[in-house]
C-alpha cells in the first residue's frame, strides 16, 4: 500500500496522489480511476490540524477560494450553490461556472462545472484522523478536455495533478498557519490574520 500522508505534526505539504487504495476508519478509499476518454483523474490527501466541521466550513466558503487556490482571482456566488470563477495567469484568463451537487456539513462536498472554459467535477471529504490527530482531507477531481483542451496546462503552469496537490497544500497552510506559500521565484506569501474567521 502506498504511503499517502506524512504523519509528522509539522508536515508542510501533502504527498503526491496515492497510487493504491487507502484504509481509513476501517473502510478502503479506492485509488482514482484510470485516465481515459480525454479525462484526467486526480486524488490527493493531506492530514490537516482542525476538526472536520471547521475544515469543511473553510472549504465551503467558496468565495474565499482565491486566498488559497492558485491563480484564482475572483469567485462570485450566483446562487445558493452556484458560483462564477475567474482564473488568471499573466494575460491568460479563463472563466467558468460551477454548481455544488452534494453538501454534507462536516463530511463532504461535491461539485461540477456547468459552463465556461473549464470542464471538471470533484469531491472533497473530511474524515477524522485516527487518534484525534486532526482531519484527513481527501480531494478527488476529474478534468475533461473542452474546446480549450490545453487550458489546464496553460493556466495552471503545471499539469492538473500537480495543481490539485499544490492547492491542497495551500489549504493546509491556510487552515493551520494563516500563511500561504507562493511562487518561490517571486518570493511571495499571502498572510491571513485569522483563518478560522470564515468558520466561525
Amino acid at each position: 500500500m502506498a504511503e499517502v500522508i506524512n504523519q509528522a505534526a509539522d508536515m508542510a505539504e501533502p504527498l503526491s496522489e496515492p497510487t493504491a487504495g487507502v484504509v481509513l476508519n476501517g473502510h478502503c478509499m479506492a485509488p482514482p480511476p484510470q485516465d481515459e476518454d480525454a479525462k484526467t483523474w486526480v486524488r490527493a490527501t493531506a492530514l490537516v490540524a482542525g476538526t472536520p466541521a471547521k475544515l469543511y466550513a473553510l472549504w465551503r466558503d467558496v468565495e474565499s477560494s482565491p486566498i488559497w487556490q492558485e491563480m484564482i482571482t475572483d469567485v462570485i456566488a450566483t446562487g445558493l450553490k452556484t458560483f462564477h470563477w475567474v482564473m488568471k495567469d499573466g494575460e491568460n484568463i479563463i472563466e467558468w461556472d460551477s454548481e455544488i451537487l452534494a453538501d454534507e456539513p462536516g463530511r463532504r462536498i461535491t461539485w461540477h462545472s456547468v459552463a465556461g472554459d473549464l470542464n471538471d467535477s470533484g469531491e472533497v471529504q473530511f474524515d477524522p484522523a485516527p487518534g484525534g490527530r486532526g482531519t484527513m482531507v481527501t480531494v478527488l477531481q476529474e478534468f475533461r478536455q473542452t474546446k480549450t483542451a490545453t487550458v489546464s496546462q496553460t493556466i495552471f503552469s503545471r499539469n492538473p495533478r500537480q495543481a490539485v496537490i499544490e492547492n491542497l497544500r495551500h489549504f493546509k497552510a491556510f487552515a493551520e498557519r494563516g500563511e500561504i506559500p507562493r511562487d518561490k521565484k517571486k518570493n511571495v506569501t499571502k498572510n491571513v490574520i485569522d483563518p478560522w474567521a470564515a468558520a466561525a
